[in-house]
């Protein structure tokens, strides 16, 4: 059907009939238009305001980290015989005797029996930070008192 048998079929309908079929178009037309422009963009404008603060405390955890970064990098060199000092003073301090460790070259392998959660986390900051023990593995597992057991292998500064 070309356009010129269109337009003869549109002049032989009824006035009535062209009204409803120009309004069901402009229904159609309409339609179209709201799920393809207007409703998308109306749903990402009723998320925004979430995805903004979402997006801003991302940024702020990033920034607190690189903080965290250049505040350790600034930090001169540490020497291992002192790095093993820190990390003995800091496991004797944090850990007690829930800990064991074994020293193997720049590796600690450090052995835990109901080690609370909240000394371990202070422990691996403070170590990470004062000792600059960086953290190789780690296998650990929740016992039913709520501590820690498993071991932890970290690596010291070289020589």
């Amino acid at each position: 059907m070309n356009a010129q048998d269109l337009r003869a079929r549109w002049a032989g309908l009824a006035p009535r009939e062209q009204a409803m079929v120009a309004a069901a178009a402009a229904l159609v037309a309409i339609a179209i238009l709201w799920w393809v422009a207007i409703g998308p963009a109306l749903a990402t404008l009723r998320t925004a305001e979430s995805q903004h603060r979402v997006l801003d405390a991302q940024l702020q955890q990033m920034r607190r980290l690189q903080a965290q970064a250049r505040a350790m990098q600034a930090q001169p060199k540490l020497g291992q015989d002192e790095a093993m000092r820190q990390l003995e003073a800091a496991i004797r301090q944090q850990l007690g005797v829930s800990a064991r460790y074994s020293i193997a070259g720049d590796r600690v392998t450090l052995t835990l029996t109901n080690t609370p959660a909240q000394a371990l986390a202070q422990w691996l900051s403070q170590v990470r930070t004062n000792a600059r023990a960086i953290p190789g593995e780690a296998k650990l597992a929740r016992n039913p008192a709520g501590g820690w057991d498993g071991s932890l292998v970290l690596t010291l500064p070289p020589r």
